[in-house]
């Protein structure tokens, strides 16, 4: 429900009448089927083997679902005698408590130290059992002393010299990694933690503890509970995945399945070609249930449901127990694509929408969902389940921390939308933490970073905002900034839409009478053309940080700060003809819609509240923005002329606003403009837009210098082959503008003698990289 809450106030354009959860009637029907075909084919089974186990939550684990975390820890060498009595042998361990179910000690079969030992047999200790000494080329001869403990019900690779030496496996830990019955007496029911220290201190008593050493190690934490993880022996369900793999890496080699960007592919085959068998049961209370049940033999029998199992078996009144294991939840998230639309019926939607055309995902669950579905799909429902996966970058904070509740750092979209107090931020991101005692680290983090919360940003910021850090990169740093920044792009759309609506309203828009375009009209729909066009082509190679930073910069920079300007002589002036002004207006509420459409994907719900008021004028007739075509670029005329126009009136605008900046003229003092040109047609062009110019620039008055005329002392910038001239009489105090002068030439020669200085330095030339040398 929060989740779908979200999605619905950030916009999501979806069918909210085909929403599903996976525990529904027919996916949970869907999720059997899957199950069921695949034990009949041999590619299900039940077996004994080592998970990862988390004892806090009591289940097993996927490897995917394991934090891998270095610490600091210790390295115990403990003497284990000979059954003989000829000596002993010394190995090393991270984890004391689980000798107690050592079933070897293992040496390098070329480790001319212990060659002599081999096939002996030594005494554990405490456990008071004979286990032997074997060779297995597994063992590192450099790690520790050489000789290592074998456990392989606590020991993953321990678990596979098990196997090659047939060696007995024995489980010492209970669920929550208490120790059980197979552990001595004398530890039975102790903490794993509390076993270890007891361990060491009674082979320290028993003069068997050689030495400790602290050491770094790899500690496999739950990345739900953060509790430390044990490889635990017990029954679980599998999946065998090498038979569906290999189609699924095959579509993807042959291009039936893109990925985008194109990288993420190689992550995907590297997954692929090295994939283990798929444990799929989980100790939970929510979940699928295993479609399995047990007679009283312990006979296991497989079926949709327990009447189809006894019609199948035969099994008449027996009582059967059904199996208290649920599925992996991401075995029937495999089936999404082809589940939702009503398989294993052929329903009309499954004819019609499957395959799907592109999966947007993160890629932090290539593993646990996309490659599965793959799978999945191509074996059930007979094609692959999209054409392109779209993989996007994973939002993080502001310090780059992927965000979780254990670390107290999540952002609720919704608190970002509508705000929220420092108190409110506090209690959200503090209450029913999996460890309580991160509670005060929290509170400490958040009250530095949100000290008066978190401001109302609004939907359209927040969504245009995802889109703009959309890059091909990996992680997301989520900035407030950022967002602040769009909320002020919002204001400015909104104020541009006013603008547009205050002259047009209840005006001759042009759309029965005759126009003429102004340079200004021709020049705002060309670029405008051009701006639908590269637009689409972002959309298309799932570039949405190109496709909004191209539609913000033409909405704020070229159609708000330019066009508008433009258009306000022609609007204001009484020299401007009817049929002009028509087609400023026309050329107004046209662009604008157009706009309002092409930024409606990022921005939902404002472009819909200004579109509503626009579209009448522009003479476009729809319900709602959101079933309106997207613009194209042939809706509009490319111009080349009127973009080259238009380039120079706003190279000499900007010309006439530098000088004035940088002399400090009065933005209300109008100055007079001598241009010097060497073309005709440059000079043309000026006369065409002599009006907008002289506005825009603030200009009292401009003219052209004659070939031999020689200018008074001016200011001067030079734009596309026009020298730009204002004179400075009257408008400056000449002594102080050469004391300015001169104060910046003193600046400029002392970062030229510092940089000789640097230069003349042996070191820094040796050392500073070559670009700044």
């Amino acid at each position: 429900g929060t989740i779908s809450e979200q999605l619905r106030r950030m916009g999501a354009s979806v069918d909210w009448s085909r929403e599903r959860f996976t525990m529904d009637e027919g996916l949970s029907a869907a999720v059997s089927e899957v199950f069921v075909r695949l034990y009949d084919e041999g590619l299900i089974y039940r077996g004994k083997r080592l998970v990862n186990w988390d004892p806090v939550l009591h289940t097993a684990l996927s490897d995917l679902e394991v934090v891998n975390v270095d610490e600091g820890g210790q390295l115990w060498h403990f003497r284990y005698p000979l059954a003989d009595g000829s000596g002993q042998v010394v190995v090393a361990t991270t984890r004391p408590e689980t000798m107690l179910g050592d079933s070897a000690v293992a040496v390098h079969p070329a480790d001319d130290r212990y060659r002599h030992l081999i096939g002996k047999t030594v005494r554990l200790p405490l456990a008071e059992r004979d286990i032997p000494v074997i060779a297995d080329e597994y063992v590192d001869p450099e790690f520790g002393t050489g000789c290592v403990k074998i456990t392989p019900a606590h020991d993953f690779n321990d678990y596979d010299i098990g196997k090659r030496h047939d060696l007995r496996m024995i489980n010492v830990l209970a669920p929550d990694a208490t120790l059980n019955e197979n552990a001595p007496e004398a530890y039975r029911g102790m903490d794993r933690f509390d076993a270890r220290a007891k361990v060491v201190a009674d082979l320290d008593k028993l003069g068997l503890l050689e030495k400790t050493e602290d050491h770094k190690l790899t500690v496999p934490r739950g990345d739900r509970s953060h509790a430390v993880l044990e490889p635990y022996l017990t029954d679980q369900w599998y999946v065998r995945v090498g038979p569906l793999a290999q189609p699924a890496i095959e579509a993807v080699e042959s291009g039936r399945i893109r990925f985008v960007p194109e990288n993420w592919s190689k992550t995907y085959f590297e997954w692929m070609r090295n994939i283990e068998d798929w444990c799929i049961s989980r100790q939970l209370w929510w979940g699928h249930r295993v479609p399995a049940w047990y007679d009283a033999d312990g006979n296991v029998y497989v079926g949709r449901d327990e009447d189809e199992v006894r019609r199948k078996h035969g099994l008449g009144d027996i009582v059967l127990t059904q199996d208290e294991d649920v599925l992996d939840t991401w075995f029937s998230s495999a089936l999404w694509p082809f589940s939702t639309l009503g398989w294993p019926e052929q329903t009309p939607e499954l004819e019609r929408y499957y395959p799907t055309s592109v999966l947007v995902t993160g890629f932090d669950i290539i593993f646990f969902w996309v490659a599965r579905m793959i799978m999945m799909g191509l074996k059930f429902a007979g094609d692959v389940a999209f054409a392109e996966v779209y993989v996007h970058g994973l939002v993080r904070d502001a310090d780059g921390q992927k965000m979780s509740k254990s670390k107290g750092n999540v952002l609720d979209p919704i608190d970002l939308m509508d705000g929220i107090s420092l108190d409110g931020l506090l209690k959200k991101r503090t209450d029913g933490l999996m460890q309580p005692q991160m509670k005060n680290r929290i509170e400490k983090a958040t009250r530095k970073e949100f000290p008066h919360g978190i401001p109302a940003f609004g939907s359209d910021a927040l969504r245009f905002t995802f889109a703009s850090l959309a890059t091909t990169g990996r992680d997301v740093r989520f900035d407030l900034g950022r967002i602040d920044g769009y909320r002020n792009f919002c204001n400015k759309l909104w104020n541009v839409s006013r603008y547009v609506l205050m002259n047009t309203e209840n005006e001759d828009c042009g759309l029965d009478g005759p126009v003429r375009y102004s340079l200004a009209d021709r020049w705002i729909r060309s670029r405008f053309s051009a701006v639908c066009e590269a637009v689409q082509q972002h959309f298309t190679t799932y570039r949405l940080d190109l496709a909004s930073k191209t539609l913000y910069e033409f909405c704020w920079h070229e159609f708000a700060d330019w066009y508008l300007e433009l258009s306000k002589p022609i609007l204001q002036s009484d020299d401007t003809s009817e049929d002009e002004k028509r087609g400023t207006r026309q050329t107004l509420v046209q662009v604008l819609e157009g706009l309002l459409r092409a930024m409606h994907p990022l921005m939902p719900f404002i472009t819909e509240e200004i579109w509503q008021r626009v579209a009448p004028l522009a003479g476009r007739e729809s319900p709602s923005i959101m079933v309106a075509a997207y613009p194209q670029p042939g809706d509009f005329v490319r111009d080349q002329s009127a973009d080259e126009d238009i380039h120079r009136v706003k190279g000499l605008i900007l010309a006439v606003r530098q000088i004035r900046g940088e002399m400090d003229i009065a933005p209300k003092v109008r100055v007079p403009v001598l241009l010097q040109s060497a073309g005709a047609k440059a000079q043309q062009q000026v006369e065409d837009n002599r009006r907008d110019i002289e506005r825009l620039a603030g200009v009292e008055s401009m003219k052209f210098l004659g070939d031999t005329e020689q200018p008074p002392q001016s200011a001067t910038a030079l734009i596309d082959g026009i020298k730009v001239l204002i004179p400075l009489a009257d408008l400056i105090d000449k002594d102080a503008e050469v004391q300015r002068a001169e104060k910046k030439r003193a600046d400029i020669v002392q970062q030229i003698q510092r940089g000789r200085n640097k230069l003349a330095n042996d070191a820094f030339v040796k050392n500073a990289p070559q670009a700044v040398v």
